[in-house]
């Protein structure tokens, strides 16, 4: 499963390009000024940290940054593997992060109701047997007044990025399949519609959805865009903030963040 905010597991991987990392740092910026905004809003005056479940946070692309930020930080997630993993990288940064083994149907008998001030649910909808379910699960363990993180594959640019690597066929059948997919070969189990994923928040008993587009640009540049510019990923991380609140820009984001409160 992929790490969180965007990102992807880093074991057993060579050490990016200069260009790879302009866009990685693209890539996962949109979703991190967003988190940091939320998690600021939902702090208190006691200055003690915040409960954050991670669903499906794999090594801890997401859950150790956080626990480096003072929060209390626990990953729940089906592999363990990847809990093993977690644990080294929590170690080499010299903070905790619980670990707990369990898929979104064990939240109840892993943490009490009401647990969290926020819960991540980050390219986990995708893979899951019944999105609507497991977002209740993950509902069901936020604090009320608390928020879920939702980050999920778009449809709209899946069909998008089909049609410019030249399968223009692929790119109408996936605009056609209810689970946003172009045919038997393809490697995601399901994409999203902004509409179908803010439908889901709100039959989840969320409020306020706010919508983002996360990786707008950054996943179609090619890698010679930054070569010998120093200052490209700034610049592309701006033009990445930016595009994620657009009108027009946000809908063929690669993919679609979601925050939304607990009543």
């Amino acid at each position: 499963m992929t790490d969180k905010a965007g990102g992807t597991g880093a074991e057993g991987a060579s050490a990016p390009t200069g260009p790879q990392r302009a866009a990685s740092t693209a890539r996962t910026a949109v979703v991190w000024e967003a988190l940091r905004a939320l998690l600021t809003g939902l702090g208190d005056t006691s200055d003690s940290p915040l409960e954050i479940v991670d669903v499906g946070g794999g090594t801890g692309g997401a859950a150790v940054p956080l626990a480096e930020l003072g929060h209390s930080v626990t990953v729940v997630d089906p592999s363990p593997d990847s809990l093993a993993a977690l644990e080294r990288r929590a170690a080499e940064a010299g903070v905790r992060v619980r670990a707990l083994q369990g898929e979104t149907r064990d939240l109840a008998d892993l943490l009490p109701a009401g647990h969290a001030h926020a819960v991540l649910v980050h390219n986990v909808l995708e893979y899951v047997d019944d999105p609507a379910a497991a977002l209740a699960d993950a509902v069901a363990v936020t604090r009320p007044g608390g928020a879920v993180s939702l980050l999920a594959a778009n449809a709209v640019a899946g069909a998008l990025h089909r049609a410019l690597s030249g399968h223009v066929g692929d790119a109408q059948r996936l605009l056609a399949d209810p689970e946003g997919r172009w045919g038997a070969g393809d490697p995601m189990p399901r994409r999203f519609t902004a509409e179908r994923l803010v439908e889901l928040v709100l039959e989840a008993g969320l409020i306020g959805p706010e919508v983002r587009g996360v990786r707008v640009f950054a996943d179609l540049l090619p890698g010679r865009v930054f070569e010998g510019d120093p200052q490209a990923r700034s610049r592309l991380v701006e033009l990445e903030k930016t595009a994620a609140v657009h009108p027009a820009l946000s809908g063929i984001a690669t993919q679609l963040h979601i925050l939304a409160r607990r009543p």
